[in-house]
C-alpha cells in the first residue's frame, strides 16, 4: 500500500518521503522480486529515511539510490512510560524475551537456550512475551524438561503492557536473526535491564558497549553472553537499573527525532518535482529494459486517469487540507476564534 500511495503521489505532482525498517537479502527469489520492486518505487521518490546506517547501506544497495538522498533517524523511546521498577523485579533471576515468536526472531535458538540455562542455574527464570507459529516449539521445550515453574508464556502483549513485563527480569535476551533496529532492546535498557542480544543487522549501532553484551547468533555464544550476564548480576557488577534508564532516555528522545525528520521534510519541500518525462526517462535507465518500460506504460496510465478525475471531480470543488504551522498558523488561529465563540454563547 505503501508504494502504492508513492505512486500515485508523484503523478500527482507531491514530493514523496520513504521510511525503510526493513532489511532484505540479495540471492533469494522473494529478495530480488522485492529489491526490483523497491528499485522502482524509490527511483524517483524525493527522500528516503532508514533507522540505521546498516539500513541505510543495505537499502542503498538493494535500490541502487544515491546515498546523499538517504537520511539516517532512528526510532524513539518514551522514557516516563519505560521506567524501572525494582519493586516489581522477581526475587529470582528472570530473563525476559518480548517477540513475535517466529523463525525471523531466533525463537529455534532460544528453545536450545532455555534448556542448558535452566539445567546449570536451578533459580534462573525465563519470562516470554509474543505469539506466532514457533511458540509450540517453546511450549515442547517446556513440557520435554518439565520447565512449566520456570518458563511462563505470557502469550500476545499489547504495547502498553509490555513495560509491567520488562520491570519484572532482570536481563533482556534478543535472538533475532535480522533487525534493522530492534526497538525492544532499548525498551528494555530504559526498563533497566541488561541487554545480551544476537549480533546483526543494526543492532550493534543501537546501545553503548556497557550496555549490551553481543553474541553470534549460535545457542553456544548466547548462553556464553547470558552467563557472563548473570555472573555480572550476582557479582553487583552491572549498572543500576536507574543508571541504564539514564542514559537511554538521552539517546533515543522524540524531540530529537522530530528536529531531525523536520529537516528532512524542510529540504523535500524545497526540491523541484520531477516532470513527467523526466520520471518516464528515469524509469527507462534506472530500472532495466523491461522493468522500466512497463512502469513508464504505468505512469502515463495513471497519469490520464487522473486528468480523467480532475475532469470528473475539478479541484475547484474538493476542500484545501487546513495550514496547521506551528502556534501562530492559520490552523492554531481558527481553533482559537472557534473555542472563543463557543465560549461566547449565543
Amino acid at each position: 500500500m505503501a508504494h502504492d500511495a508513492l505512486f500515485h503521489a508523484k503523478t500527482m505532482g507531491l514530493r514523496t518521503v520513504f521510511t525503510d525498517h526493513s532489511l532484505f537479502g540479495f540471492a533469494d527469489v522473494s529478495s530480488v522480486l522485492t529489491n526490483k520492486l523497491l528499485t522502482v518505487s524509490l527511483c524517483d521518490t524525493s527522500h528516503i529515511v532508514c533507522v540505521s546506517y546498516t539500513s541505510k547501506e543495505n537499502t542503498v544497495l538493494r535500490a541502487a539510490l544515491n546515498p546523499e538522498i538517504v537520511s539516517v533517524i532512528p526510532n524513539a523511546v518514551d522514557p516516563t512510560e519505560f521506567t524501572p521498577d525494582p519493586q516489581k523485579r522477581n526475587a529470582n533471576t528472570t530473563i525476559v524475551v518480548a517477540s513475535r515468536l517466529v523463525y525471523r526472531k531466533g525463537i529455534d535458538l532460544l528453545s536450545g537456550i532455555i534448556p542448558v540455562l535452566c539445567y546449570k542455574y536451578p533459580d534462573l527464570n525465563f519470562l516470554i512475551g509474543g505469539e506466532g507459529p514457533k511458540r509450540i516449539v517453546l511450549e515442547e521445550v517446556r513440557e520435554r524438561y518439565q520447565l512449566h515453574d520456570r518458563v511462563r508464556l505470557l502469550g500476545a502483549l499489547e504495547h502498553k503492557d509490555v513495560p509491567n513485563v520488562l520491570v519484572q527480569g532482570h536481563i533482556f535476551l534478543n535472538t533475532s536473526l535480522t533487525e534493522a533496529f530492534c526497538m525492544a532492546i532499548v525498551e528494555a535498557a530504559s526498563c533497566g535491564l541488561q541487554v545480551v542480544s544476537t549480533r546483526v543487522g543494526g543492532i550493534p549501532e543501537v546501545l553503548p558497549e556497557s550496555l549490551v553484551i553481543l553474541c553470534d547468533p549460535s545457542v553456544k555464544s548466547l548462553c556464553d553472553g547470558l552467563e557472563k550476564a548473570i555472573d555480572n548480576l550476582r557479582a553487583g557488577r552491572l549498572p543500576s537499573p536507574e543508571t541504564i534508564h539514564n542514559t537511554v532516555k538521552t539517546l533515543y528522545t522524540w524531540r530529537n527525532v522530530a528536529a531531525r525528520t523536520e529537516k528532512v521534510y524542510d529540504r523535500v519541500s524545497g526540491e523541484v518535482v520531477l516532470p513527467m518525462n523526466e520520471r518516464l526517462n528515469r524509469y527507462i535507465t534506472h530500472c532495466g529494459s523491461v522493468t522500466g518500460y512497463i512502469f513508464a506504460l504505468f505512469t502515463v496510465l495513471s497519469f490520464v486517469f487522473l486528468v480523467f478525475l480532475s475532469w470528473m471531480t475539478p479541484d475547484s470543488n474538493i476542500d484545501q487540507a487546513v495550514d496547521a504551522t506551528g502556534p501562530k498558523g492559520p490552523w492554531a488561529e481558527q481553533y482559537s476564534s472557534e473555542k472563543g465563540r463557543k465560549k461566547d454563547g449565543p
